[in-house]
């Protein structure tokens, strides 16, 4: 039956930021499909925890700072001693910060592209291993952005980072294909999460970009369950390097 390919029974997934918004979203939907979720988190992930706990999923609290690379390898190392083995790694995390180009510090810049591209690969990188050690294929999603795709204003650092995200994204599905491993990214539209407040609280320009969205709506983190979900089971084994815009159809207007 078809519907059995999407199933995640047993299955276990590192979820980078899932503390709240699109990350939470995400680890709640590959809970539900069956999931045990790593959860890797720089402040503590109460919220989803208690949300995971209500639906009896496992879950591993993990505290680093993805800003630097030195916590990496005790992710992986707590993931498979706890769990045996990891399926599927989320890279989530990401920072924002706004100001014009000709503006932008270089400490902005650095933070910016560590956590939003630096962490991402190299996370990637070491699960991959991982993957590779167990010789069970695996999937790697990466968030990627509208702005892997436009230009954006006032956010030169993340414009950067996205499109590097989606690049890397191709790199990392050619190379590790051999090894069944798929890695894609998922591009989100305006979502209604914590990054996005002064957006929605400005009333004409909130106005300006709902009247954009053909969908007629802000998404939500539910919104990006389904697609995780999708692209972390058999049923997306053919499909691999590729960016999936989850935009209520903003890239399509």
């Amino acid at each position: 039956m078809v519907l059995e390919s999407f199933s995640l029974k047993g299955k276990v997934a590192i979820v980078t930021g899932c503390n709240t918004g699109l990350g939470q979203g995400m680890a709640l939907g590959l809970a539900q499909a069956g999931c045990h979720i790593v959860g890797v988190n720089l402040s503590a992930p109460t919220d989803t925890q208690q949300k995971l706990a209500a639906i009896g999923a496992q879950f591993l609290d993990i505290r680093a700072n993805l800003m630097t690379l030195d916590d990496i390898p005790s992710i992986i190392e707590r993931a498979v001693a706890e769990f045996g083995q990891i399926d599927i790694l989320v890279n989530n995390a990401g920072i924002i910060r706004r100001a014009d180009a000709i503006e932008f510090s270089q400490q902005d810049w650095d933070d910016v592209m560590d956590i939003n591209v630096k962490s991402v690969f190299f996370m990637s990188q070491a699960v991959a291993k991982q993957f590779i050690t167990q010789k069970t294929g695996g999937k790697i999603i990466n968030i990627a952005s509208m702005l892997s795709f436009q230009g954006g204003v006032r956010v030169p650092f993340y414009t950067a980072a996205k499109s590097g995200v989606m690049g890397i994204t191709r790199l990392m599905a050619n190379e590790w294909a051999k090894h069944n491993i798929n890695v894609n990214a998922i591009a989100p539209g305006y979502m209604a999460t914590n990054n996005t407040e002064a957006l929605r609280a400005d009333t004409e320009r909130n106005k300006e970009i709902v009247e954009r969205i053909p969908a007629g709506r802000w998404g939500t983190p539910d919104d990006l369950a389904g697609p995780c979900v999708f692209l972390s089971s058999n049923a997306s084994d053919y499909v691999n390097g590729y960016t999936l815009a989850v935009d209520g159809g903003w890239l399509a207007r």
